[in-house]
C-alpha cells in the first residue's frame, strides 16, 4: 500500500523531471539545504505539512493538485488536466454525504464522520490521513470506483443517464433538484485511473517528453503576435515593427505575470550603489563583465608560418535567453568586507584575481589587460571559483562585496515560456515570432539598467550578472572544446566560438538552448 508521502515524493520527482531541476534547485526554492531535500526524498526525513505548502507554491500548484499523484500534478502543470480548486474540494462533500449514506446504509453514524472526496481516487470517503480525506488502502480506492457505476442500478438511473464515464456524480440521486456543477467530474476522472499505477508506472512519468513552460504565459505570448498580425491585417513587416517597438512593455509585463505567487518579493528600484552608476551619460560604470575577445596565440603563428587548419565557426543559440539561469540579487545590495563568498548570496565584487597561465585557454576574465583589483559582477566571480575547482588558477582574493539574498530561478518561469514559444515557432518557422522573442530577451537584458526605454525596473546590478553570465557561459562551451582534446581558435562576444576538429562529439548540432549551429568552415594559414 502506498502512503500519501509515498505518493508525494513520486509527484516531487516527476515534477522535478518536467521542470529541469536538481535537488539543489528544489532545496533553494524551498528554503531547505540539498541533504534536507535528500533526505525526504529518500524517505528517512518526513515531508511536513508546511514543505507541502512550500512544493505547491514553488511549483506554482495548488496542494490539492500536489497530492493528487504525479500524473495529475504534470498534467495541471503542463496545462493538459485542469486543476482541482478549493471549491471543488468543498462544495461536493456537502452534496455527497447522503450518496456516501446511500452507498454504506448499514453504518448510520458514519453520516457523522467528515466526509470528503479522497485525494487519490477522487471518490467520496469518511477517513482521514494527516487532515486529508483519503481511503486507507489502494484496495478501498480500487473498490470506491468499482462501487460507483453499479450504484444507480435501480429506477432512479433514468434520472441522470447522461456520459457514463462520469462516476462521481452518479451516486447523488436523492437530492437531484441541485444539478451538481459538471466541472469536477471530467476532472476527477482524469486522476481515477493512474492513481492506483502509480507504484508501477512511476519510470514511464519521469521518461515523458518535457514541456515545462507556463501555459498561461505562453499563451501571452502567442496571443499577442496573433493580435498585432490582426491589427496590422496580415503584414508581416509592419508586424514584425509594431511587435519590437512593444517588446520592452511586453517582457515586463510578461516578468511581472510570471512572478505571480512566487516566493521572493524582489526589489524594482533599490538605491543604486556608487560603483553601479554611469560617470557619464554615455559613459560606463566599474563593473568589468569579462566580454572575451581571444585568439589562440599558437594556432595563429603555425597559420602565419604557412601550416594549414579547418576551422568552424559556431554560433551558440540565444545567448541572453540561456543567461536568464544565473544568480540574481533579490534586494537592496548591502555591504560585506568578510572576503568570503557566500553561495546564497548574489551581488558584485572587488578582488584582485590571480594569474592565468594556460595560452591555449582564453581567460575567463575576457579581454582585460590592466593587471591589479577590479569589480566583478556575481557571474564572473562564480566562473573564477569553478576554475580554482578545476585546478586551473588560484582563487581570487575578494576585498569588499555589495550583496543581497540571491536566487537562480527568479526568471525562471519566464526563460521557459520564451524557450518554448521560440522553439515552437522555430519548428513551424514562424520567424515572426522568433524575431519577437528574441527582441524581447535581449532588450530586458539590455535595458535593465539606467536605461530611458525601461520604466518598470532599474537593476543595473541584474543587467551586469546577466550579461556577464552569457560571456561566462560561452567560455564554459570553449573549456568543454579545450577538454575533449579539440583546439580553441577564437572566442568573441556572447555567441562566436572558432574550433578545429570534429565539434559534433562535444554538442548537438541545432537551434534550441543547449544546441550550437554552424556559421561556416574556412581554411586559416596555408602558402602565402
Amino acid at each position: 500500500m502506498m502512503g500519501v508521502e509515498d505518493l508525494l515524493r513520486l509527484t516531487v520527482a516527476a515534477l522535478m523531471t518536467r521542470t529541469g531541476e536538481r535537488q539543489n534547485d528544489l532545496a533553494d526554492g524551498l528554503g531547505l539545504s540539498q541533504a534536507q531535500v535528500s533526505r525526504k526524498q529518500a524517505g528517512r526525513q518526513h515531508w511536513s505539512l508546511e514543505d507541502v505548502d512550500r512544493l505547491a507554491e514553488h511549483f506554482g500548484l495548488h496542494f490539492l493538485d500536489l497530492l493528487a499523484g504525479p500524473t495529475h500534478a504534470v498534467g495541471v502543470l503542463h496545462g493538459s488536466i485542469p486543476a482541482l480548486r478549493p471549491a471543488d474540494a468543498v462544495a461536493p462533500a456537502a452534496i455527497a454525504q447522503p450518496a456516501a449514506a446511500a452507498l454504506f446504509p448499514a453504518e448510520p453514524a458514519a453520516a457523522a464522520a467528515p466526509v470528503g472526496l479522497c485525494v487519490l481516487c477522487g471518490q467520496p470517503t469518511g477517513d482521514e490521513l494527516e487532515g486529508f480525506p483519503q481511503h486507507l488502502s489502494a484496495e478501498e480506492c480500487a473498490a470506491a470506483v468499482a462501487a460507483v457505476p453499479p450504484a444507480p442500478g435501480p429506477a432512479s438511473a433514468p434520472a441522470a443517464p447522461v456520459p457514463a464515464p462520469v462516476p462521481q456524480q452518479l451516486p447523488a440521486e436523492p437530492p437531484a433538484p441541485k444539478p451538481v456543477t459538471p466541472e469536477p467530474a471530467p476532472e476527477v476522472e482524469v486522476e481515477v485511473e493512474p492513481a492506483p499505477e502509480l507504484a508501477r508506472t512511476g519510470p514511464a512519468v519521469v521518461r515523458g517528453p518535457r514541456a515545462y513552460a507556463s501555459g498561461t504565459l505562453v499563451d501571452e505570448i502567442t496571443g499577442r503576435v496573433h493580435e498585432v498580425l490582426e491589427e496590422c491585417t496580415g503584414d508581416l513587416a509592419a508586424a514584425q515593427a509594431a511587435l519590437i517597438k512593444s517588446a520592452i512593455p511586453d517582457v515586463m509585463a510578461l516578468f511581472k505575470a510570471s512572478r505571480v505567487g512566487g516566493r521572493y518579493e524582489h526589489s524594482e528600484f533599490p538605491p543604486t550603489a556608487d560603483v553601479l552608476r554611469k560617470r557619464s551619460q554615455k559613459g560606463a560604470d566599474e563593473i568589468w563583465e569579462g566580454r572575451p575577445k581571444w585568439r589562440n596565440p599558437h594556432v595563429f603563428q603555425a597559420a602565419r608560418k604557412g601550416e594549414t587548419f579547418e576551422v568552424t565557426a559556431l554560433d551558440m543559440n540565444a545567448a541572453y535567453l540561456s543567461a536568464f539561469k544565473c544568480w540574481l540579487p533579490i534586494g537592496q545590495l548591502r555591504e560585506d568586507t568578510s572576503g568570503v563568498h557566500d553561495r546564497k548570496k548574489s551581488g558584485i565584487h572587488l578582488l584582485t584575481p590571480a594569474e592565468w597561465e594556460h595560452t591555449d585557454l582564453p581567460n575567463p576574465l575576457g579581454n582585460r589587460m590592466e593587471p591589479g583589483e577590479l569589480w566583478v559582477s556575481e557571474s564572473t566571480l562564480r566562473l573564477l571559483l569553478d576554475c580554482a575547482r578545476e585546478g586551473l588558477t588560484d582563487a581570487p582574493v575578494i576585498h569588499r562585496s555589495l550583496v543581497s539574498g540571491g536566487t537562480e530561478v527568479l526568471l525562471e518561469k519566464l526563460r521557459r515560456a520564451l524557450a518554448e514559444v521560440r522553439k515552437t515557432a522555430l519548428a513551424e518557422g514562424d520567424e515572426l515570432t522568433v524575431n519577437y522573442v528574441k527582441s524581447m530577451y535581449s532588450k530586458l537584458v539590455s535595458t535593465l539598467g539606467e536605461s530611458t526605454a525601461n520604466r518598470d525596473m532599474r537593476r543595473p546590478d541584474w543587467m551586469h550578472i546577466m550579461r556577464a553570465k552569457a560571456f561566462a557561459n560561452l567560455w564554459m562551451k570553449a573549456n568543454k572544446i579545450h577538454k575533449a582534446g579539440l583546439q580553441v581558435v577564437e572566442i568573441s562576444g556572447t555567441d562566436e566560438l572558432h574550433v578545429i576538429g570534429d565539434w559534433r562529439t562535444v554538442f548537438a548540432e541545432g537551434r534550441d538552448l543547449n544546441q550550437v549551429k554552424e556559421k561556416q568552415t574556412y581554411t586559416l594559414g596555408g602558402k602565402r
